[in-house]
């Protein structure tokens, strides 16, 4: 698979965008969610520049279907609460997906208010959105493939820097 490399100035031209879908939505999030790993980065610069606190979720299904279930976001969202969820791809679906289905297991499940949740009071922010994704329900998006079309992969700076740069690595590093 062909791989693209994204470099920081990249990332800043794509939150910016994201940001200015926001401020064009006239819509502020009480709080962000990063998703761990790849959203944390484009979801603090985010917040850095909204001065909107920010939490995290982990929820890593491509890196061996680790996930943490947060019930308190689930009752924030079935509450009402405006909440940016923050990724920086979304490329199966999976993810998404999986939270779509994950906060109304623990948060009563059978509401329909559920219905209404996704792409109002919460909403999903990506740098990369492949529209061949399992997951339709992106409401900001900086940049767009298809995956389907193009099988790429996005590598973005904050994976595999070390190849980048020419680290050199030292022996005994304690890793």
């Amino acid at each position: 698979m062909k791989k693209v490399f994204v470099n920081w100035a990249d990332v800043q031209r794509q939150a910016q965008e994201i940001l200015r879908q926001l401020q064009n939505d006239n819509w502020r999030p009480d709080y962000i969610v990063g998703l761990s790993r790849g959203g944390l980065v484009p979801a603090v610069l985010v917040s850095q520049y909204t001065g909107i606190k920010m939490h995290t979720l982990s929820v890593s299904l491509r890196d061996g279907d680790t996930v943490e279930s947060n019930l308190w976001m689930a009752e924030d969202a079935f509450a009402g609460k405006q909440i940016l969820i923050v990724d920086d791809i979304n490329d199966s679906g999976a993810t998404l997906n999986w939270i779509m289905k994950d906060w109304p297991s623990g948060c009563f499940p059978q509401d329909e208010r559920w219905n209404s949740v996704w792409g109002s009071n919460v909403r999903i922010a990506v740098l990369y959105n492949n529209i061949s994704s399992d997951c339709q329900f992106v409401n900001y998006s900086a940049e767009f493939l298809n995956k389907e079309d193009d099988p790429v992969w996005i590598v973005f700076p904050w994976e595999e820097w070390w190849k980048r740069w020419n680290f050199k690595e030292e022996k005994n590093i304690g890793v």
